[in-house]
């Protein structure tokens, strides 16, 4: 087992640079036993532990000043099981090594988020979702868990092996044990084709509901300061495979989605009285475009220029209305924004503190570019957000506490249970669970 050797001095920042920590101590395990070991032993030394994946949550949800783990041994494809279409995968598996060993065995996930860098339990156990008509995040996907509990014992979950845990592990926060292999449901590769197009914000709304019944995956961005949208639909395909050419790929994926967008951002940032006029431009940017490919190729794009961001999930029912407000706030505010506001859904589902926990959802996500101030905007889109009676996701900036979750949540006392019968000693606690799950 590898522990570093000056770990009270290493220093953990997340992907975003807006948090970070000091552990007592860190860890890599090799095994699932040794990990367990490593739980036993915080124990006895009387520290709490915490798993951390890439670092791509905004809250300070994997923040510890105990015992940090690391699970980059813990990767890797444990079985491929095609009769019951199942995949079994370790724990720290990033979800592009993940997306690319299934694609080579013609397997898939049906839906995914649109970044892959992330761990397959950071991902999970903070509720990370693309958007889907049909299809939900990627923990609605998990056909079961593996978990090292409070006192090191290992747990298997399924809907037939400790169903009360699995009904609530998937979406964990962490709190319930550390999450050491996941078993996915997946299918045959499928072709995807994608249709991205600009549109205005006002169209978008008075047609959502149509865009969203006639599409399996539909999305948009909406750029502050403009009345312009661009939206992608993504629907299965027969084919055949169409992907966007290299270069042509490269001048919209990477020169105008990242390079370009960095150097507006930093100008933004330096004279914000610019960004209204860059909005323009950048909303202009982008033209229309159709291509077809296997699916972490359609749903996943890269995101380099760093940002922090805050996203609440609304009954998909008030998204429309929820918008208008947060428009109008933008407009009437004086707020100078960079970043475009993403817009997604996702179909109820049974998982206690999934965002979509029990009801049909529309995510609704705003950034700000690293390094700016963001609190005035994300307070006031946030207190439009609960006016809704929003969900904030579990990974990204949110304000709200236990008392908040207990109304929102219809199931957050079964989850709360759960979590006082696996880790009564609070070995999973830190400041952030404290504050959504209450001491």
């Amino acid at each position: 087992m590898s522990s570093t050797a000056n770990g009270k001095n290493a220093t953990w920042r997340n992907w975003g640079g807006n948090v970070s920590a000091r552990p007592a101590r860190e860890v890599a395990p090799a095994s699932v036993d040794e990990l367990a070991a490593a739980v036993r032993r915080a124990a006895e030394d009387g520290l709490t532990v915490k798993a951390v994946g890439a670092g791509h949550s905004f809250t300070s949800i994997a923040a510890t000043d105990g015992v940090l783990i690391r699970p980059q041994l813990l990767t890797g494809i444990r079985d491929i099981d095609r009769e019951n279409m199942t995949v079994t995968v370790e724990a720290g598996t990033p979800l592009k090594r993940l997306n690319v060993a299934l694609a080579r065995e013609g397997l898939s996930l049906t839906n995914m988020g649109d970044i892959m860098e992330q761990t397959v339990s950071g991902a999970t156990s903070t509720g990370t979702h693309g958007t889907g008509r049909d299809s939900g995040s990627i923990a609605a996907q998990i056909k079961g868990l593996e978990l090292v509990t409070a006192d090191g014992s290992v747990l298997s979950c399924s809907e037939k092996e400790n169903p009360d845990v699995f009904a609530a592990a998937r979406i964990g926060l962490g709190a319930l044990g550390i999450v050491t292999a996941i078993t996915f449901a997946v299918e045959p590769v499928f072709l995807l084709t994608a249709r991205e197009e600009p549109m205005p914000f006002d169209k978008v709304l008075s047609d959502f509901e149509e865009l969203w019944a006639e599409n399996e995956h539909f999305e948009f961005y909406w750029f502050p300061h403009t009345g312009s949208t661009n939206t992608k639909r993504n629907n299965r395909s027969a084919g055949p495979e169409k992907p966007v050419p290299q270069l042509k790929s490269w001048i919209e994926d990477e020169f105008l989605s990242n390079g370009v967008f960095q150097v507006a951002n930093w100008v933004g940032r330096a004279v914000p009285a610019t960004i209204p006029a860059i909005a323009q431009i950048s909303s202009k940017a982008l033209s229309a475009r159709t291509y077809t490919d296997i699916p972490y190729k359609v749903f996943t794009s890269p995101r380099r220029v760093r940002f922090v961001e805050m996203e609440y999930a609304v009954p998909r029912a008030a998204v429309v209305e929820t918008l208008r407000e947060l428009k109008t706030m933008v407009d009437r505010s004086g707020l100078r924004v960079s970043f475009p506001v993403e817009v997604r859904t996702a179909p109820a589902d049974d998982i206690a503190l999934s965002t979509a926990s029990g009801r049909d959802s529309a995510y609704i996500a705003v950034h700000m570019f690293q390094g700016t101030p963001f609190q005035r905007y994300f307070t006031a889109a946030e207190r439009i957000f609960t006016a809704h009676e929003g969900r904030p996701h579990w990974g990204k900036i949110h304000t709200r506490d236990a008392e908040y979750f207990s109304r929102v949540y219809p199931r957050f006392g079964e989850f709360t249970a759960l979590r006082d019968r696996l880790d009564p000693d609070r070995r999973f606690q830190n400041d952030y669970l404290r504050r959504v799950l209450g001491a």
